[in-house]
C-alpha cells in the first residue's frame, strides 16, 4: 500500500507541486509575512511553464538561465513602464526578443511562455513594491523551487523515467489485446485499423519519450539506469513483434474458419497483455519480476503452424509469438541496442538567431503571433479602462497551444473551469472563515487539484481558481470584487487566444499533412534500402525502423488534428485517412522485416537488388505523385512504373513482405492522384459564413 502512496505518478507529482506552493507560505506565516509568502508561490508558476523541474543533466544549468530570464524580463518591463512606453510595444520587444529560445531547442522553447508569464505577474507587482523587490521573489523563488525539486528527484532518482516505461508497457499490453481480439476485421481495414493506429501512436509516442529521458539523462553515463535500460530495450523488441503486418485477409480468414487459430491468438495475446500489465506494476513500483512461462500457449500456436504450412498467417504469428515469449521469459533483449548514439543537438546561440531571424522560422512565427495576442489584451485592457490588464494576458498565455485543436481544448476546459470556480469562490466568501481554516482548505484543494490535472484539466482550474481567489481575499482583502471582473478577464482572453490561433499565421495540420507524408516516404525508402543491404547491421536497423514509425505517427497526428481544424475539405481528409492506412502497412511490414533482416533471413544478392529497384521507383512514384498537382498522367517520362511482380512460384516470408509494400505503394500512388488536387483553403469558410 505505502508503495502505491508514494510511487504512484499522480500522487508523487501532486505531492511535490503542493509542497513547494505551500511551504513557503508556512513560512511565511510562522514569521508573519504571509503577504511576501503568497507573491513568492507565484513564482512555482513560471518555472512550470519553463518545465524547470524537468530532470535533466544540465539541472541547475537550466535553472540559472530561467532564473535571469524571470528577473531580466521583470527588470525589463519595470524600466520600460518608467520612461512610459506603450504596454503594447514593450509586450512585443519582450515576445520577439525571447522568440529566439525556441530555435535553440524544444525545451528552451518552454522559457517563452515562462518568462513572459513573469512580466504579466510584474504589472501587477510594479507601482505596489520597490523596483529590486520582484527580481529579489523571482531570485529566490527559482531557487527554492530549483533545490526543492533538485532534492526530491534526487530521492527518486529513477522515478521519472520509471513512470514513463510502466506506461509504455500497459500501453503495448493494450495494442496487443486489441489487435488479436478483431481478428475478424482485418478483412475491412475500415474498422479494424483506427483502434489499433490509435494504440500504436500511443506507443510509439512513448518510445519516443523514453529516449528523450534517457538523453537528458546522460543514462548510459550511469550504473543505476542500466535495469532500466534493459526494460526500455525489452520494449523495443516487444513493440517490434507486436506490431507486425497481419493484413492478409484470405489467410487469415481461411486460417480462422478452419482452426480454433482465433482462440489459440486470444489466449496468447491475453497472457501476453495480462504478463505486460504486472511488469508495468513491478517497473512502476519498485518490484522484481515474478517467474513466467507460456509454453503451452506456444506450444499450441506452433502445433496449428505444424498443421498447416501453407498458410503464412499461422507461420507469421507462431514465430512472433515465440519471440515475445522468449523475451518475457528471460527479461532480456534479444539483442543489445547502442540507444544513444543519435543525440538532439542544441543550436549554439548565435546559429540559433541567425535561423530566428528567416521569414521561415516557426519560432519567429509562433512568437509575433504571441505578440500580437498580447498587444490586443493590452489594448482591450485600456479600452475596458484597466489599469493593468494583467488576468487578460495571463489567460491568453495559459490557453494559448502550439495547434488549434489543443488550443480550443485547453480555451473550453479553462473558461468552463474558471467560471465554476469563481461561482464557488463567490459563494464561499460570504463566510466568515478563520484564517488557519482557510489555508487549510485551499492546501487540500491545491493537492487535488494537482491530483487530476493530468487527465482533468478543467476541474484542476476550478481548484486554482479558487485557491486565487482566496490568495486575492488574503492579499487585498476584495477577493469579492475580483470575481465578476476576473471572469470577464478569462472569457475575452480565451476568445483573444482563439482568434489568434486562427487567423493568426495558423499552422494547419491539413497544409502539413504533403510535406509529413513525405517525410513517411523518405524514412521507408532508407529502411527499405538498409534491409536489402549486403550487410545490415542491428543498430542502424533498429535507428531507422524507431525513425519510420515516428515519421508514421507525426502524419498521423497531423491527420488527426486536420479533420477537427475548421472548414476542412471531407473529401480531401477521407482519401488521406486511407493513405494512411496503407502507410501503417507499410510500418509493420517493416517491423517485420527489420527482425528478419536482423536474423540473416535474407534473399539472394540479385533478387534482393531488384527488389530494392522496384521499392525506390515505386517509392519514387509516390513522392512525384505528392509534387505534382495537376491530372494523373501515366506516361509521363518523370514518373517511373514498378514492376508488378519480380519471382514465380513459392516465395519466402521476406519476399511475400516486400510484395505487399509494393502494393500498398501502388495503391497509395493512385490515392494520391485524386487526394492532392482537392487540398483545403482556409479561409473560404469565413465568406460563407459571411454570406450566411
Amino acid at each position: 500500500m505505502w508503495r502505491r502512496l508514494i510511487y504512484h505518478p499522480e500522487i508523487n507529482y501532486a505531492l511535490r507541486q503542493t509542497l513547494v506552493l505551500c511551504l513557503p507560505v508556512a513560512a511565511g506565516l510562522l514569521i508573519g509575512d504571509l503577504q511576501h509568502a503568497l507573491l513568492f508561490s507565484l513564482v512555482p508558476a513560471c518555472c512550470n511553464i519553463a518545465g524547470l523541474d524537468t530532470p535533466h543533466k544540465r539541472f541547475f544549468k537550466r535553472l540559472i538561465i530561467g532564473a535571469s530570464l524571470f528577473t531580466g524580463t521583470s527588470l525589463a518591463v519595470q524600466l520600460l513602464m518608467a520612461e512610459h512606453l506603450p504596454l503594447p510595444l514593450i509586450l512585443t520587444l519582450l515576445t520577439l526578443l525571447l522568440g529566439v529560445t525556441a530555435e535553440i531547442s524544444a525545451l528552451h522553447g518552454r522559457l517563452l511562455p515562462a518568462s513572459l508569464l513573469a512580466a504579466v505577474f510584474t504589472l501587477h507587482l510594479a507601482g505596489n513594491l520597490p523596483v529590486w523587490e520582484p527580481l529579489l521573489i523571482y531570485a529566490c523563488g527559482t531557487l527554492w523551487y530549483g533545490l526543492f525539486n533538485w532534492f526530491w528527484l534526487w530521492l527518486w532518482r529513477e522515478q521519472p523515467l520509471r513512470e514513463s516505461l510502466s506506461l509504455l508497457y500497459r500501453q503495448l499490453a493494450d495494442y496487443c489485446e486489441v489487435k488479436y481480439s478483431t481478428l475478424l476485421q482485418h478483412t475491412d481495414p475500415e474498422s479494424a485499423l483506427p483502434p489499433l493506429l490509435v494504440r500504436q501512436q500511443k506507443a510509439m509516442d512513448l518510445i519516443s519519450q523514453c529516449y528523450q529521458q534517457l538523453h537528458m539523462l546522460a543514462a548510459n553515463q550511469h550504473n543505476d539506469y542500466k535495469r532500466l535500460i534493459r526494460i526500455f530495450q525489452v520494449a523495443l523488441d516487444l513493440q517490434e513483434h507486436i506490431s507486425v503486418s497481419l493484413y492478409q485477409p484470405e489467410d487469415v480468414k481461411k486460417l480462422l474458419n478452419e482452426t480454433f487459430a482465433e482462440q489459440v491468438l486470444r489466449w496468447n495475446a491475453q497472457t501476453v497483455a495480462d504478463r505486460l500489465r504486472v511488469l508495468a506494476d513491478d517497473i512502476l513500483y519498485h518490484r522484481y519480476p515474478s517467474h513466467f512461462a507460456m509454453k503451452e500457449q506456444t506450444g499450441a500456436l506452433e502445433k496449428i503452424a505444424r498443421q498447416h504450412p501453407d498458410n503464412s498467417v499461422g507461420q507469421l504469428c507462431a514465430w512472433h509469438f515465440s519471440r515475445i515469449a522468449r523475451v518475457l521469459t528471460t527479461q532480456r533483449p534479444l539483442y543489445a541496442r547502442d540507444l544513444m548514439t543519435e543525440k538532439q543537438r542544441r543550436l549554439p546561440l548565435l546559429l540559433a538567431f541567425k535561423n530566428y531571424c528567416s521569414l521561415k522560422s516557426t519560432a519567429l512565427r509562433n512568437a509575433a503571433r504571441l505578440s500580437v495576442m498580447l498587444s490586443i489584451a493590452s489594448l482591450m485592457g485600456s479600452a475596458l479602462h484597466l489599469q493593468k490588464p494583467y488576468w487578460i494576458m495571463l489567460t491568453v498565455l495559459v490557453v494559448t497551444q502550439h495547434g488549434y485543436s489543443a488550443t480550443r481544448v485547453r480555451i473550453v476546459h479553462r473558461a468552463a473551469g474558471t467560471v465554476a470556480g469563481l461561482v464557488i469562490a463567490g459563494v464561499t466568501l460570504h463566510f466568515h472563515v478563520p484564517l488557519g481554516l482557510i489555508l487549510t482548505i485551499m492546501l487540500f484543494t491545491t493537492l487535488a487539484s494537482y491530483l487530476i490535472i493530468r487527465k482533468s484539466y478543467g476541474w484542476a482550474t476550478v481548484g486554482f481558481t479558487i485557491t486565487a481567489v482566496y490568495t486575492l481575499q488574503l492579499l487585498t482583502l476584495q477577493g469579492d470584487e475580483f470575481i465578476v471582473a476576473r471572469l470577464i478577464d478569462t472569457l475575452i482572453g480565451c476568445l483573444i487566444a482563439f482568434g489568434g490561433m486562427v487567423w493568426l499565421w495558423p499552422q494547419w495540420q491539413s497544409g502539413l499533412l504533403r510535406k509529413n507524408a513525405q517525410d513517411v516516404l523518405e524514412a521507408d525508402q532508407e529502411a527499405i534500402r538498409l534491409i536489402l543491404s549486403d550487410d545490415p547491421q542491428p543498430t542502424p536497423l533498429a535507428w531507422q525502423r524507431m525513425r519510420v514509425n515516428q515519421a508514421h505517427n507525426a502524419l498521423y497526428n497531423s491527420l488527426n488534428q486536420a479533420m477537427q481544424e475548421p472548414g476542412f475539405n471531407t473529401h480531401y481528409l477521407a482519401d488521406m485517412k486511407l493513405w494512411v492506412a496503407h502507410s501503417q502497412f507499410i510500418v509493420e511490414d517493416i517491423n517485420a522485416m527489420t527482425t528478419l533482416a536482423r536474423e540473416h533471413t535474407m534473399l539472394t544478392p540479385a533478387l534482393a537488388q531488384n527488389y530494392l529497384q522496384a521499392c525506390e521507383i515505386a517509392l519514387q512514384r509516390c513522392q512525384q505523385r505528392l509534387e505534382y498537382d495537376g491530372p494523373d498522367e501515366p506516361a509521363k517520362g518523370d514518373i517511373m512504373q514498378a514492376p508488378e511482380t519480380l519471382t514465380h512460384g513459392p516465395m519466402s516470408t521476406l519476399e511475400q513482405q516486400l510484395q505487399r509494400v509494393l502494393g500498398h505503394l501502388n495503391t497509395m500512388y493512385t490515392i494520391s492522384s485524386v487526394a492532392w488536387r482537392q487540398r483545403p483553403h482556409h479561409g473560404i469558410w469565413l465568406s460563407r459564413l459571411a454570406r450566411h
